[in-house]
């Protein structure tokens, strides 16, 4: 028993310590990211120029944030649902709010889903069906994802290349890396046993090359991610009709935060550019930082941003709309989320005690 104790207590450690790891590297690329893009500006000019921004866009704007991080708890709650769970709609937004928070702060928003598995079976919901659920929510999210990045490549590219000039390159790769995911995810669940052999593999002949350690270890997560997407396939084929409510609400979902931006704009007083123009734009942007390494995609999100928009805001309000738009889709999102996290991590730790002065009390009881 006390053995367990030691190594609950050096897990706790361990996981704090990684956490505290990454809150310092997020905070090191906001200040970087802040700094590049303030750096030599007037901020008393900017300032006015936010206060001058209509409050009736703002409030909308942020109401349309909250949407699109409580959207994703609402397809948990459906699907959740289906497997006969017993989870509040509210509850499951808050895991929606916990798992963008730590999202936003791992590189390439690894550390999400984890977190919203930890607290799902925290709450009794077995391990397997959150995992299917999860699963489900962000195979979704990447397929619809792909879907609007390969769209506007079709059928806006002469638009979409004049506006990201330079940058071009870094919309294409980020529409690559997203259907590659989204392929292996297929090839996943359709050759599950040829993709373990595939992985097995490559990391023995990455293993032989120096570049990896314990393969047999790294082996059973390859398993083991396999094994969670299998369950997908089998729920998907089970439920045909919820998935074409996912899709639905995840597309209304990814249009939202895109839109956002649309919002910011009127509410600065700018009408010239269409709703297709800005909404595709900002969904270019999310196309092209998605899967890159970094928490919350900072600093090249906002150097993105200010080039393919300067054409369209001109008058000294490019960075106001920038700090704006950034300001309400992720930094906004992101504190309610870290609130959200910080309550949630309180509640636990309330719940533990309460839990240990029960034990201690029936420990007396049985010693008298």
């Amino acid at each position: 028993m006390e053995e367990q104790k030691n190594h609950a207590k050096s897990s706790t450690y361990t996981d704090n310590k990684k956490f505290g790891k990454e809150a310092i590297f997020f905070v090191i690329v906001m200040a970087l990211a802040f700094y590049t893009v303030l750096k030599g500006q007037n901020l008393s000019e900017i300032w006015r120029a936010i206060r001058g921004m209509s409050g009736y866009y703002l409030v909308l704007a942020a109401a349309l944030g909250i949407f699109f991080v409580s959207a994703e708890g609402y397809m948990i709650w459906y699907l959740l649902k289906s497997y006969g769970g017993k989870n509040r709609l509210f509850r499951c937004v808050g895991y929606s709010f916990i798992g963008f928070f730590y999202s936003g702060i791992t590189p390439s928003a690894t550390g999400g889903q984890p977190m919203q598995l930890y607290y799902m079976s925290k709450d009794g919901n077995k391990g397997a069906v959150s995992t299917v659920v999860l699963m489900v929510v962000a195979a979704m999210y990447k397929f619809v994802l792909v879907i609007v990045g390969l769209g506007i490549w079709l059928f806006w590219k002469p638009h979409l290349k004049a506006q990201f000039g330079n940058y071009y390159w870094l919309f294409l790769l980020g529409v690559l890396l997203n259907t590659v995911l989204v392929i292996l995810i297929i090839i996943v669940m359709l050759f599950p046993k040829w993709m373990i052999h595939v992985s097995r593999l490559a990391l023995v002949q990455l293993e032989k090359m120096h570049l990896v350690k314990a393969v047999d270890a790294k082996m059973e997560k390859v398993t083991e991610f396999v094994a969670n997407y299998r369950q997908t396939v089998t729920f998907l084929k089970a439920s045909p009709g919820k998935l074409g409510v996912v899709f639905i609400v995840t597309v209304l979902q990814r249009c939202s935060v895109f839109f956002i931006t649309y919002l910011i704009y009127r509410g600065f007083g700018f009408h010239d550019a269409s709703i297709q123009t800005v909404v595709f734009l900002q969904a270019s942007i999310y196309v092209a930082v998605d899967m890159l390494p970094l928490p919350g995609a900072q600093g090249i999100t906002e150097i993105v941003f200010r080039k393919i928009f300067a054409s369209i805001i001109q008058g000294g309000y490019l960075l106001p709309m920038l700090l704006v738009s950034r300001g309400i889709n992720f930094y906004f999102l992101f504190l309610v989320a870290m609130v959200v996290s910080m309550a949630e991590i309180v509640k636990q730790k309330k719940k533990k005690l309460a839990q240990n002065d029960k034990k201690q009390e029936k420990n007396k009881l049985f010693s008298a």
